[in-house]
């Protein structure tokens, strides 16, 4: 990856030139969809170069309520997003215990929710540590993967049900941070394609208490590492700047 233009927290951007092509680490911010990062990006860079027509696309999609390390690339990096995207990953997540949600993560209400007063920090250690290595995984269906050409949580907010196949990924690494009940701090390496809303509900499932994904940030993809990654607004003022400069 050493010819591989990269923006990072410490990166001057002003001789960049995204549209030759570049790699951008973006910590996203919460609420946001990885879509409006790229879409954020693309704008204020086509204003830049004053064209329609700007290639920015990112290499791995975070849910809205994630936050962390998301890998945006410009104009003929483009090419390179395929790359990224089949590195492995990791992140640090908090599970809730005692309860479900239809999403498996905060956008929807607790469901089902349990008594944790019973509940040994020990069987919750051996449990989890069950999921480390290669297994069958079944994506939630409020997913942007496409049935049919389109996304499951579009036919899921409709209230429809479908088949969806299990997926073969893999856990490399898998260590608890910290027990504070109801709350399981997890850090998580995994192959591409790894639902951790899917492995938070999972764990409440063998537990036979429920759990949801209470927190999610996402810490590397391959190599690239979220503690060199620039805060959108940060990278945003950047462009600005230039734009103001050529004008």
């Amino acid at each position: 990856m050493q010819d591989i233009i990269f923006v990072r927290n410490t990166t001057d951007c002003s001789n960049i030139d995204f549209q030759k092509g570049a790699t951008i680490l973006v910590d996203k911010p919460r609420e946001w969809t990885s879509f409006d990062v790229v879409n954020k990006v693309r704008n204020r860079l086509r204003r830049l170069y004053d064209t329609r027509n700007f290639k920015v696309g990112h290499a791995g999609t975070l849910d809205p309520l994630a936050t962390g390390l998301l890998v945006l690339c410009t104009g003929k990096n483009t090419k390179l997003i395929s790359q990224f995207q089949n590195e492995s990953k990791s992140y640090t997540a908090t599970i809730k215990l005692g309860a479900t949600t239809k999403s498996f993560d905060r956008e929807h209400p607790e469901e089902n929710i349990q008594d944790l007063d019973n509940l040994d920090p020990d069987v919750i250690v051996q449990t989890i540590e069950t999921f480390r290595g290669p297994q069958m995984q079944l994506p939630p269906m409020f997913s942007a993967i496409k049935k049919n050409g389109v996304p499951l949580y579009k036919l899921a907010r409709k209230g429809k049900e479908v088949e969806i196949s299990p997926r073969v990924i893999e856990i490399y690494e898998l260590d608890i941070e910290s027990i504070e009940l109801p709350l399981v701090t997890i850090k998580v390496s995994c192959s591409k394609g790894t639902y951790i809303r899917t492995l938070a509900n999972d764990i409440g499932k063998k537990l036979g208490i429920g759990a949801y994904l209470y927190d999610l940030r996402r810490t590397s993809s391959g190599q690239l590492d979220l503690k060199e990654a620039v805060e959108l607004d940060s990278l945003i003022e950047n462009i600005e700047l230039r734009i103001k400069d050529k004008e």
